[in-house]
């Protein structure tokens, strides 16, 4: 190597390694001190943007757990004001079952009456009364099936027992039902579904004794139908009964719980709360009266099914709870399994970037004192000009 004054090859070489390891050592000090791998884009350009997909993802998810764990709340505040209702009801039929004996005379009844009417005033104060974060739960809660469907109407021909909705977007559903084919259709104009009911009739109809749940999961429809000699079922379903019959969802306030982290109809929870006052058309006590011995033992039926549509509310609110529950768990694990994917992206490997770190500590130290023999290199050349 010829021997230079003008050009340090050597101090230049020893100058680029020392810029090297002392940017390296930069970013494994900056890892060390973040705790992550990916600081900037510069790092890992795919990774980042893998990496914030996923955050913005597991912020989503953590939001739904909030929010199913503050929708089981609102039902459990709604359940717990239905045990009053159904204790008040209890009540109430017992004084009915009072008044029906005859060594009660009309004298007597007056007494029982005003606290029939007392405990059926309460009803209505509870229901008005049950509110979380300002929203009244049982006045009437979210999207709801209106009474005057035909399927609703026709029930009494058509052996529909039970309408229920969950998702199910407000608007008309049409059912398409022909005679002898063993298939069910609803549809809204938009999205339709087919059912096929054969493997459940017997013949044309639903065995006797049986009921069948059309659930028309696409939808958020289930439609429950009855086949002869079911109890508080006063039809029976044959094959066709349903065509051209409606279902008319009304729209209302609330009950429309984000359960996921997208926009889409399978991550919302759709629940329905009835006006569960006595004086509403679920309970329908308003004309109820222990007040005579016939009125009085009217009022024991009337009594009967009231307390059997609070039970049954109580146990759609039930099953709502314990699929949050269900809900809850899910995406609690899939926050788990999504953050091991992000931290495996993210985070620093300690042990490797120490490792790392005291190697450019060594390198840059040693490229800093080659560095210095270098500058010295030149001042050979004094000898040969003596």
């Amino acid at each position: 190597m010829p021997l230079r004054v003008n050009t340090n090859i050597a101090a230049m070489n020893a100058r680029r390694h020392l810029n090297a390891n002392t940017r390296t050592l930069a970013v494994k000090q900056e890892r060390l001190a973040s705790g992550l791998r990916l600081n900037k884009a510069a790092d890992d350009a795919a990774g980042l943007s893998v990496r914030e997909g996923m955050r913005a993802e597991l912020s989503g998810l953590r939001a739904t757990i909030t929010n199913a764990e503050q929708a089981s709340n609102l039902l459990q505040t709604a359940e717990g004001s239905l045990n009053e209702t159904n204790s008040i009801l209890v009540r109430m039929r017992e004084l009915a079952a009072q008044s029906s004996n005859s060594t009660f005379t009309d004298s007597n009844r007056e007494a029982l009456q005003n606290e029939f009417s007392q405990l059926m005033g309460e009803i209505d104060r509870i229901a008005s009364a049950t509110i979380y974060n300002n929203q009244t739960l049982l006045t009437g809660y979210g999207n709801s099936v209106d009474l005057a469907s035909t399927a609703v109407t026709a029930s009494d021909a058509s052996g529909v027992t039970e309408i229920n909705i969950s998702g199910a977007q407000t608007g008309t559903y049409t059912f398409e039902d022909t005679a002898s084919d063993s298939t069910i259709t609803l549809g809204n104009g938009t999205v339709s579904q087919t059912i096929r009911i054969g493997t459940i009739l017997d013949g044309d109809v639903i065995a006797t004794g049986t009921q069948f749940v059309a659930n028309f999961d696409r939808l958020g429809i289930q439609v429950t139908l009855a086949g002869a000699e079911v109890a508080n079922a006063t039809g029976s379903y044959t094959d066709g009964l349903l065509d051209t019959q409606t279902i008319i969802v009304n729209s209302g306030t609330g009950g429309s719980f984000q359960v996921g982290p997208t926009d889409r109809a399978f991550n919302r929870l759709e629940v329905s709360i009835a006006d569960m006052k006595a004086t509403g058309t679920t309970l329908n006590l308003t004309s109820t009266s222990i007040a005579t011995i016939t009125t009085a033992r009217s009022a024991i039926t009337s009594l009967d099914q009231a307390i059997t549509e609070v039970a049954k509310q109580r146990g759609t609110l039930g099953a709502f709870q314990n699929r949050l529950g269900f809900a809850v768990s899910y995406t609690e694990s899939e926050v788990e399994n999504i953050q091991a994917s992000e931290s495996a992206i993210s985070d620093a490997d300690i042990a490797n970037e120490v490792s790392e770190f005291t190697r450019s500590q060594i390198l840059s130290q040693a490229a800093t004192a080659m560095l210095a023999q270098a500058n010295v290199l030149p001042q050979n050349a004094l000898a040969l000009l003596q």
